[in-house]
């Protein structure tokens, strides 16, 4: 963490430098119409910085994008209905399934996902022009093959068959793409930079390393891809490789700052509290709007439109069992205000504090070892149902840690009696829907699963329920086409780009 916090800072420092310098050469600029990034690419530490730089794309996307579209679309969350400030449209309308191809923050996501594969290409088109050990080169191959996978693997699950950009733009006559690749082909890319990079990269690194991608990282996201694929002995091969991680003792341990990247951690987007610019904020987006300071204790940070965001359903917190010790890490149904309680559910999993007002020191957590185990089990219940087998001790390692008593087939007790196959696609279901609770995880598992549409239709129907008022005609009336987003409407317009059916 505190490599790549360096570097970013150095990266930051020298635009702001090589920006001053132009101002004094105005008049002997290059044509437009070329870039000066080679000019950049001379030392190895110049391609660190670059290699840092494709990090930074996690970062911008970690704060709003991912979170957006990767949990809020799911039966986890939804928001809290602002009635004194309408300005957040927008964000209400992506969580109702009523958004369309002229909501910016589609087109915040997808231009945050391609900066970081463009970052991306840099470091591939330039690292053959610096001299430096192949150690070193192949690592850096591998950070960011891993990294243009993990965009493109986000975009196609959302958007379907998107531009495959793999060259670094030059000039503008190189902008525009060759259109929408075939899923297929995208799928392809994924996985040929997935297992270039697997090869390529370190299983750990030092302390001072921490928080970069590794092999494991790799063969996480491989395994996840392949499951994405229906391909479970692929999945499991992959995910078998993850080696080198454990379970925390403790699932509240997890989440602390001072335990980032910890034995559990596989891949988690990095923030500094103390930097402005690489700071986190999550605490302030999913606090009540109307909870003053008593969920954040920030008195320098009033909560407006921009907070009240990603708030847990009913149908999550239900899910939880009695004596589930997640629960209270991960979420609060309100908040004690002078008045009396106020039934406000918020996220608390990411509410540790902050180091300045408005900024916190806190990650995002992508990948866990908790994750991998409940893939492993659900891959190996997938070629065939074994009671009481390897994939019952995954799940339940699981579970002990959460303080919950383990499944098993033929358990007298009938909420953990597993029985069949489906029974136990059921219960991987429900665990991951609360342990990887507000990580960007419901929306993919249940898309992967062909469960969204069901899912969604039940869930929108308690949603609306609740209070009718609040929702626009057609609110949750998910179908097949809703489920991939619309490509935003600028990029069909410049690009040329075929839409999605809505």
């Amino acid at each position: 963490m505190k490599t790549l916090s360096k570097y970013i800072i150095t990266t930051i420092l020298g635009t702001a430098l090589f920006t001053a310098s132009c101002k004094k050469d105005f008049l002997a600029q290059q044509p437009e119409s070329g870039l000066l990034g080679a000019n950049f690419w001379k030392t190895e530490s110049d391609l660190k910085q670059g290699v840092v730089g494709s990090y930074r794309s996690l970062r911008d996307l970690g704060l709003f994008s991912y979170w957006m579209f990767g949990e809020m679309r799911s039966d986890n969350t939804s928001f809290q209905y602002n009635a004194p400030q309408r300005g957040q449209e927008n964000r209400e309308l992506v969580d109702q399934f009523l958004v369309t191809s002229a909501n910016t923050l589609i087109q915040d996501f997808w231009q945050q996902s391609y900066t970081g594969i463009s970052r991306c290409n840099d470091v591939l088109n330039n690292v053959d022009r610096i001299q430096m050990s192949d150690e070193s080169k192949n690592q850096a191959i591998g950070e960011v093959k891993l990294l243009r996978a993990f965009h493109y693997f986000n975009l196609v699950r959302q958007f379907g068959g998107v531009p495959l950009r793999l060259e670094v733009t030059n000039s503008p006559d190189d902008a525009k793409s060759k259109g929408r690749a075939s899923v297929e082909e995208v799928y392809n890319q994924i996985l040929a930079d997935l297992t270039d990079a697997e090869t390529k990269l370190p299983a750990s690194y030092g302390s001072a390393d921490k928080g970069r991608v590794t092999s494991g990282t790799a063969n996480a996201i491989l395994g996840e891809v392949y499951m994405t694929q229906k391909k479970f002995p692929e999945a499991l091969a992959a995910l078998r490789k993850v080696t080198g991680y454990n379970l925390m003792p403790s699932y509240a341990d997890i989440f602390i700052p001072a335990n980032k990247n910890n034995q559990e951690s596989i891949f988690e987007i990095q923030y500094l509290g103390s930097v402005p610019d690489l700071a986190s904020n999550f605490m302030y987006q999913f606090a009540p709007f109307n909870s003053g300071t008593v969920v954040t204790q920030d008195l320098g940070t009033n909560l407006s439109f921009s907070s009240g965001w990603n708030t847990p359903t009913d149908d999550l917190m239900s899910a939880y069992e009695t004596g589930d010790k997640r629960r209270n890490t991960s979420l609060a149904e309100g908040f004690n205000a002078t008045t009396g309680f106020v039934a406000a559910p918020y996220i608390k999993k990411y509410n540790h504090g902050f180091i300045q007002p408005g900024q916190t020191n806190v990650n995002f957590p992508i990948i866990r070892y908790a994750d991998v185990m409940l893939e492993i089990a659900e891959c190996l219940n997938e070629s065939g149902f074994s009671a009481n087998g390897e994939a019952f001790n995954l799940l339940n390692s699981v579970r002990t840690r959460a303080g919950l008593s383990p499944k098993t087939a033929g358990n007298p007790v009938a909420a953990l009696n597993v029985n069949s196959q489906e029974a136990f696609r059921e219960a991987i279901a429900r665990e991951r829907k609360v342990e990887l609770a507000f990580e960007n995880h419901r929306w993919y598992d249940l898309l992967r699963t062909g469960k969204a549409i069901p899912v969604m239709l039940d869930h929108g129907k308690r949603e609306v329920a609740k209070n009718k008022d609040l929702y626009p005609a057609s609110s949750y009336q998910i179908t097949e086409n809703k489920l991939l987003l619309p490509i935003p409407q600028r990029e069909v317009t410049l690009d040329n780009l075929a839409q999605n059916p809505q």
